[in-house]
């Protein structure tokens, strides 16, 4: 790529997918210009959110411009390289910690796990980050962000078909459920990420298999341990009869303790509340998650979370495919990453047809990737999935030595 087509500004419109094509810019080293951001709204401009999302991923890159306008609706982004959370160029690796503030509370932590997970691989040094703060939320959100249990279990043992899994973790130092309006959150984690690489493997993944075992996380904060155990025996009463294999964890945990601004001393409970994470493993390694928690307002009984994560996990094994809603952005990013050969995944009409995964097709082919294949899985197993093929733009790890 020239140095003036690498120079010149792609230029996009309104706040959605924000992320995808900041992370995009940032892997391709791309600069951006997106304008009219929530410019008809009575709060325009960037959220809180995605302001300490470009903050995360300034900490993370060194040399990134960022420019906004005036009026906070126009913003220019000029990526820098990817150094981890090493202190220096010579640093062995140190440990980024990253506050979330209150006003974040309303999105989960994935929604800066996801992204940051997908930099990793890509980064000169290796990404040792910690999340914390009053608007650090663990668990799933009613905005439909899953929780860090669903990302550990589900989303992170999907680097290994790209040849990336040593050092990999995600570890859930304080739980915190999504907290009512005016309230904190308060939980911690710390995702370690070691595995650098210089191209990703190419994918070859058409065959979903027959789901053999499920496993899960049920979790209580600050409430009795007994929503957990009324959780997983209606969850098990449902997904017994389909998986015998079937095992859910149990985590009790105190509600974060946080301190107040007026008075430090002195520190109040974080949100409570309880939920359950599920995820279902084919014969051939293929991975569908469910996730739901109570929601902030409360008043929704133990039984009733149980069964309706059980459907929900049973409803994204039906889409069927090898991949995933949460999981299918990540998986198609890698592989377009990846070194200058045709990947091949198989998705469900559903998840291919999702605006996410659509948006994303359309975002890859504007910062230079391939157009995707698309043709019928066929037969009867597979009814119902398509074939995406992927032809890698083989950029790769550009801090990393060839070995």
């Amino acid at each position: 790529m020239s140095d003036e087509i690498a120079s010149k500004l792609l230029h996009f419109k309104g706040h959605r997918h924000i992320t995808t094509r900041l992370l995009l810019a940032t892997l391709t080293g791309r600069p951006i210009r997106i304008s009219e951001i929530r410019s008809s709204s009575t709060q325009p401009g960037l959220s809180r959110s995605e302001v300490n999302f470009i903050r995360l991923l300034d900490a993370v890159t060194n040399g990134a411009q960022v420019q906004f306008g005036m009026t906070g609706t126009t913003l220019v982004y000029r990526p820098g390289l990817i150094t981890g959370s090493a202190e220096g160029l010579g640093a062995a690796g140190g440990v980024l910690r990253h506050e979330i503030p209150r006003d974040c509370a309303r999105r989960g932590i994935s929604w800066w796990l996801i992204p940051l997970c997908v930099l990793a691989p890509f980064s000169k040094g290796n990404m040792n980050v910690v999340f914390h703060g009053e608007g650090c939320v663990t668990s799933s959100t009613p905005l439909g962000d899953v929780s860090a249990d669903t990302v550990r279990t589900a989303i992170l043992p999907l680097y290994r078909n790209y040849g990336i899994e040593r050092n990999i973790e995600l570890r859930i130092l304080k739980r915190s459920c999504a907290p009512a309006a005016g309230k904190s959150a308060g939980g911690e984690v710390q995702l370690v990420f070691n595995h650098q690489v210089r191209l990703p493997k190419t994918l070859h993944l058409m065959n979903p298999g027959r789901v053999k075992r499920i496993r899960g996380v049920a979790y209580a904060v600050g409430v009795s341990g007994s929503n957990n155990a009324r959780t997983i025996e209606v969850a098990r009463g449902i997904l017994n009869k389909f998986v015998p294999d079937t095992y859910i964890f149990s985590d009790v945990s105190s509600a974060p303790l946080i301190p107040t601004k007026a008075t430090p001393s002195v520190k109040t409970k974080g949100a409570v509340g309880f939920g359950l994470s599920l995820v279902a493993e084919s014969s051939t390694n293929c991975l569908y998650s469910a996730d739901v928690s109570s929601p902030p307002q409360g008043g929704t009984p133990a039984e009733d979370i149980g069964k309706q994560c059980a459907y929900q996990l049973l409803e994204v094994i039906s889409r069927g495919g090898c991949v995933e809603p949460i999981a299918a952005p990540t998986a198609l990013l890698l592989m377009a990453m990846g070194s200058e050969d045709v990947g091949r995944l198989a998705l469900g009409r559903d998840v291919l047809g999702s605006e996410d995964v659509i948006q994303l097709g359309r975002d890859s082919k504007v910062f230079g990737g391939s157009g995707w294949g698309f043709r019928d899985a066929g037969g009867e197993k597979s009814e119902g999935e398509v074939v995406v093929s992927v032809v890698g733009r083989g950029v790769g790890n550009v801090g990393r030595k060839v070995a």
